[in-house]
């Protein structure tokens, strides 16, 4: 009998001690929250600079509606611009984004060259703006943004013609061109507010004829001059709004 009670006394403690462990508080288990991807979703705001090279063909018209086959100059120039933008962007959970954009880049570039076909003159020409509105595509890597770009573009040039040897004006024209735009760049973001770009642009304003007025009041001639630029520009981007971060799996 007292082996009974003995055994059955030995087995009660060791069900009440597994019964306390269980009740015992336990400490949780810490589990890391999982990497998240980059987003570029959301709106900006940026400046920046670069260097822009164009090239200008004249055409004199010597008769009304006439552009002869043979350029009168072919002027080039070249110069550094500041530019200032903005736009938003939107990433799909593929990678892919979409975005639109506005810039205006100010800049004194300028360039000349002497007429292949009047003797004793050159031709000037000054850029003082640019700007365009553009949409984006591009793909995402997490940080690094690469994209194509293109849509409408706007420049104000001015334009001199004058007597070599002299710098004596004989004829001055300024005019505000439209035209297009295609451009490549890439984009990397330091912080969620913070990103770089660097980018390169073609732009084409196409054939549009100037009256460059005598400003001794002589004759004035009406000039067809087309004009293509490239511009290699970068910046930063202040950036804000974004979208939730996309967990990676």
């Amino acid at each position: 009998m007292k082996k009974l009670l003995l055994s059955m006394a030995i087995t009660a403690g060791f069900a009440g001690s597994a019964l306390a462990a269980d009740m015992a508080p336990r400490t949780p288990i810490y589990k890391a929250p999982p990497p998240v991807a980059h987003t570029w979703t959301g709106c900006y705001i940026g400046a920046g600079g670069g260097y822009g090279m164009w090239n200008q063909d004249h055409y004199l018209e010597t008769d009304p509606g006439h552009i002869p086959t043979t350029a009168t100059a072919t002027a080039g120039g070249r110069g550094w611009f500041g530019t200032a933008q903005a736009g938003c962007d939107y990433q799909f959970a593929g990678g892919f984004v979409i975005g639109v954009q506005g810039d205006h880049a100010w800049t004194n570039a300028e360039g000349s060259h002497d007429s292949a076909r009047e003797i004793g003159v050159a031709y000037h020409s000054k850029v003082r703006s640019l700007a365009t509105v553009t949409g984006r595509i591009g793909y995402a890597w997490d940080r690094f943004l690469g994209y194509v770009k293109g849509g409408g573009a706007w420049e104000r040039d001015n334009y001199d013609r004058v007597i070599l040897g002299t710098n004596v004006p004989a004829g001055s024209a300024s005019k505000t061109r439209g035209g297009w735009t295609v451009g490549v760049g890439g984009e990397y973001a330091f912080t969620n507010f913070v990103s770089a770009f660097v980018e390169y642009n073609y732009y084409d304003f196409g054939n549009r004829t100037l009256t460059f007025i005598d400003p001794a009041g002589g004759f004035n001639d009406n000039i067809n001059i087309r004009e293509r630029k490239s511009v290699l520009r970068g910046g930063l981007n202040v950036r804000w709004g974004w979208g939730p971060v996309v967990a990676k799996y």
